[in-house]
């Protein structure tokens, strides 16, 4: 079975180089990185819109970038992450386990899936460890990996995009950096266009992953039914825009956040009554978390820090690439980077 949680797994690739390719509904994105002894380099990416002929898209990507071999993820309701608490075991009787155990952690049939898991945590009181369950439907799996290769890509291996935001995220930064306080309990939320992935990390642990379809593109559909005018037209006439209009963007926008942060309390308020610790601070990437506001209207909205992270933070970049360009868009590459990274 296809490994599905290599980004847990401390190996390099005998290649010097990696890519990570994070198919979007609205964009592709691609990550080259060059992966040195001591540091990892940003040799190129790639930001170009997904089209209709998704697979003539894909060919043109990789036949302009030299693109061999990448790895991939899958997202959405034909997968699921769980994080469970097992009797303490070794990964052999795990495998074992859930042979038999799977079917209460999926919402869909063992036998149309791929299955993995992965041990975080041993030593927990009562000789207990917190475990990472992950499936995916083999159908979805097929369709993605036919796409792949037909556009000439070999694929490495296949993640979960929450779980490839979280490698990135660790990469990066360190749990010292993200709180002050004795608690290091922070959420993770990527907007994407229709979809937004949000994990809760503990000491640097996903302990929650979960999807939630509230993103960009109700943001979008919100304001044009306001004003009749789209999120990308309103960026662009932003400096001009009368303040009548721009009200009525902001309404807009904060009535989708609002259901998106209710979806938030929701995982926080579950987290928190299973846990001792709470949410401190949530860090934001995504291309859909780039409207101007949002990052304070969530933060109103649940009473909580909320702030940008960047997943090139600790990568050094090639001088070939534009700096400020690459700064521009880097929120939205960090699937792609996670995909990369080596462990």
């Amino acid at each position: 079975m296809m490994n599905l949680l290599q980004k847990f797994k401390d190996m390099f690739s005998s290649e010097s180089f990696s890519f990570g390719l994070d198919i979007g509904i609205f964009a592709i994105k691609v990550v080259k990185l060059r992966l040195l002894k001591d540091a990892v380099e940003l040799c190129d990416f790639v930001l170009e819109p997904s089209q209709a002929d998704l697979a003539l898209a894909l060919k043109k990507i990789t036949d302009s970038y030299g693109i061999k071999t990448a790895s991939i993820s899958v997202s959405g309701s034909a997968t699921v992450v769980r994080y469970v608490v097992f009797p303490q075991m070794n990964v052999e009787e795990l495998k074992q386990s859930l042979r038999f155990e799977a079917q209460q952690y999926i919402p869909f049939p063992v036998n149309e899936a791929h299955l993995d898991s992965y041990i975080l945590k041993e030593g927990l009181p009562d000789n207990k460890m917190l475990v990472l369950v992950a499936a995916v439907k083999k159908e979805l799996i097929n369709q993605r990996l036919k796409l792949i290769q037909d556009a000439g890509i070999k694929v490495n291996s296949v993640d979960f995009d929450s779980l490839a935001l979280v490698k990135a995220f660790n990469f990066n930064y360190s749990k010292e950096e993200y709180g002050s306080a004795e608690n290091k309990t922070i959420a993770l939320l990527n907007i994407g266009a229709s979809m937004s992935n949000l994990n809760i990390l503990e000491n640097g642990i996903p302990v929650l992953s979960r999807d939630i379809y509230i993103a960009g593109n109700n943001l979008t559909q919100k304001i044009q039914e306001a004003i009749g005018i789209d999120f990308k037209s309103i960026e662009e006439l932003k400096p001009n825009i009368d303040k009548e209009k721009l009200d009525k963007v902001v309404a807009a926008a904060e009535s989708v956040l609002s259901d998106l942060s209710k979806e938030l309390r929701t995982s926080f308020d579950y987290y928190e009554s299973q846990s001792a610790s709470s949410v401190i601070k949530i860090f934001l990437s995504g291309g859909g978390s780039k409207f101007t506001g949002l990052k304070d209207m969530l933060a109103n909205l649940l009473s909580i820090e909320v702030e940008y992270w960047d997943p090139l933070r600790k990568i050094s970049i090639v001088d070939n690439i534009n700096s400020e360009k690459i700064k521009a868009i880097s929120s939205q590459l960090a699937v792609a980077v996670g995909l990369a990274l080596p462990k």
